[in-house]
């Protein structure tokens, strides 16, 4: 995973974490960190994660090393003696 994928994944959890605050308890983090939903901070952080999620849109679509290893074709054995 590159640094822009971390980085990426970093700001969708803060997102994850500031829509569970909103959806559980009605109070948004970030407009209280950077001065309400309208302040500039407020709008670029929200902008940063719109953008965060979409880069993690490929992940989805990304196969994972596991399921590659799993599907590695070992070479056939010739079952004949050695003579």
């Amino acid at each position: 995973m590159s640094g822009i994928q971390r980085t990426a994944l970093a700001l969708t959890i803060i997102g994850a974490l500031n829509w569970g605050l909103i959806g559980f308890f009605q109070f948004d983090l970030v407009a209280a960190i950077f001065g309400g939903q309208d302040a500039a901070l407020s709008r670029l952080v929200y902008g940063l994660v719109g953008i965060a999620g979409l880069i993690n849109l490929g992940l989805l679509f990304k196969p994972s090393e596991e399921v590659q290893r799993t599907h590695k074709v070992e070479p056939e054995v010739d079952p004949r003696p050695i003579s």
